[in-house]
């Protein structure tokens, strides 16, 4: 099952190197949605 911060795109534009951190220290993936609706997932390389 999926566990995932859920943030829209505009977050990720905005502040994609802070993202990226606190994705590399929890390992949780990070759910981006566009226009109300799941777009993608972003997640550690190592996951």
């Amino acid at each position: 099952m999926l566990t995932a911060q859920v943030k829209p795109i505009s977050c990720l534009k905005s502040h994609a190197a802070s993202i990226a951190n606190d994705i590399a220290e929890s390992g949780e993936p990070l759910l981006i949605t566009q226009n109300g609706e799941a777009r993608l997932v972003v997640m550690d390389v190592h996951a």
